[in-house]
């Protein structure tokens, strides 16, 4: 649970602490990875919720996620498709599931304990 947090907490103080410009032409390939980033590290929290979650699948998917956006992308940009809007639609929508599961899991944990300080006061 505390690496996905430790690679988000990492990649938050490298990008205020330094000063690196990122080419507008790797800009569609950043904001891809950066997405599927975030699927990834969600799914991650997702897993740890329901206590399934692996390092490996957790380090595999990330980088793999990630080449394989950059990957779209960077194949559109040679056939003169814009196969970067495929991989924003997949990992958005797997980001929101992500998302939404993670605030049933939460909200069903929060009402238990809740539920359990009536009975037991």
């Amino acid at each position: 649970m505390w690496l996905p947090f430790l690679g988000l907490l990492l990649g938050i103080a490298f990008g205020l602490l330094t000063n690196i410009q990122i080419p507008t032409v790797y800009e569609n390939y950043l904001s891809i990875a950066v997405l599927a980033a975030l699927d990834t590290l969600f799914g991650g929290i997702r897993a740890q919720l329901q206590q399934v979650y692996d390092d490996k699948v957790f380090m595999s998917g990330f980088f793999f996620n990630i080449m394989l956006a950059a990957g779209l992308a960077f194949l559109g940009v040679h056939l003169g498709v814009d196969l970067y809007l495929a991989a924003i639609f997949a990992f958005g929508v797997r980001l929101f599931q992500n998302i939404a599961i993670i605030r049933r899991i939460l909200l069903t944990k929060w009402d238990e304990k809740r539920h359990k300080k009536k009975i037991y006061p």
